[in-house]
């Protein structure tokens, strides 16, 4: 049996495991990339590829038998544009989202990730501040950012992270606070489980703009108000900072 949850901050998921390089990854390196991180078992960027040929789809999931598992379908559906890797999002993605072509980077999608209920286990969620910087370096203007859960406490600091880092925006037609339905073509297995038990999911899709990326610690600032809504903070203020994030 695969456990549930599996803790990133743990001496053996904070090791770094480097990311192949494209042309390692996938038949034709060149194509727009759509990164799903947290993709659990895979089932829903296999039935997708397929549809999206025109993308290359790349699956990140921290526990390492559903890695597996994906993997295995991957290579029996003969899925060139589709790949499946086992790492920690917030411990190896950095330099290699740093070493992507300009503009390669087209799609992030993050859903329903583990909720980590516990204010104390807050750092152990999967979108970090620096994760965020690093995904708003890796996105060029008009890519997108999609994050989608059941869980309101969970959505909503991602969102309220997202909207402070004043690296996004909504499309101006999008309604607030939900969008209505998935923009993507496919549900995931745990939207279709929710739906089908008449419950809400909440939905946010982000487009990068212009604006450069604040200091991680101007985003830990506005992490930490997100977390503690009841304390006056402004979230979106604690993220303002004319100096972009160094580059190497």
């Amino acid at each position: 049996m695969v456990r549930q949850h599996v803790n990133p901050l743990s001496l053996f998921y904070r090791q770094p495991r480097p990311l192949p390089p494209l042309v390692e990854l996938f038949d034709d390196p060149a194509l727009p990339l759509h990164l799903d991180i947290g993709c659990a078992r895979g089932r829903f960027l296999l039935a997708l590829a397929p549809q999206e040929p025109q993308r290359n789809h790349l699956g990140l999931e921290i526990r390492r038998p559903l890695v597996e598992l994906a993997e295995a379908d991957r290579i029996a559906a003969g899925l060139g544009n589709l790949r499946f890797l086992f790492r920690n999002a917030n411990v190896s993605l950095d330099d290699w989202l740093r070493s992507l072509p300009e503009g390669r980077l087209a799609l992030v999608t993050v859903q329903f990730p583990d909720p980590w209920f516990k204010k104390k286990h807050h750092k152990r969620r999967v979108l970090q501040p620096g994760l965020l910087a690093a995904l708003a370096t890796a996105l060029a203007p008009g890519r997108e950012l999609f994050v989608q859960s059941d869980v309101p406490a969970v959505i909503e600091p991602m969102v309220a992270l997202i909207e402070a880092s004043g690296c996004f925006t909504r499309p101006p037609a999008d309604a607030r606070p939900w969008r209505a339905d998935n923009p993507l073509p496919l549900p995931t297995e745990r939207e279709r489980h929710v739906l089908a038990q008449g419950l809400p999911v909440y939905r946010v899709l982000f487009r990068r703009n212009t604006a450069p990326v604040p200091a991680v610690a101007d985003l830990e600032a506005a992490a930490r108000a997100a977390d503690n809504p009841g304390d006056g903070a402004d979230p979106a203020a604690a993220a303002v900072s004319p100096t972009p994030s160094p580059t190497p």
